[in-house]
């Protein structure tokens, strides 16, 4: 059974940073890409970063550049997102999301997400 469980989240001022984890089970995480997105309330589901399987390739959505950085480490099947000078913009719900493959992102299956909120 696929599951894939996010942490990390919660209130950060302006500026402030947070680091979210997923910690997945039930594949061989190494074999798929990995995608990060978000949902605010009302909003269609958005990509925000993705990583290889192999750690090969990265990808960011142009909001978050030079903010956020995605990592994974295959020996413990997990992903995080390191987010950096935080705004209000981001906050909203953050999801993890497998891949169809190594090089191919996919944003199902994914978790039930971790709530970040950007508040002074």
């Amino acid at each position: 059974q696929v599951q894939l469980v996010e942490s990390g989240g919660g209130l950060a001022q302006p500026g402030g940073s947070l680091r979210l984890s997923c910690a997945t089970s039930g594949f061989t995480f190494s074999r798929y890409a990995m995608s990060w997105a978000r949902q605010a309330p009302g909003k269609g589901l958005e990509w925000v970063s993705g990583i290889y399987g192999d750690s090969s390739g990265t990808y960011y959505t142009d909001s978050v550049k030079g903010r956020f950085t995605i990592s994974r480490d295959n020996d413990k099947s997990t992903l995080y997102l390191q987010m950096n000078s935080l705004n209000a913009e981001d906050t909203t719900l953050y999801f993890c999301a497998r891949g169809k493959n190594s090089f191919t992102y996919g944003l199902s299956p994914r978790g039930q997400g971790t709530q970040v909120t950007v508040s002074s």
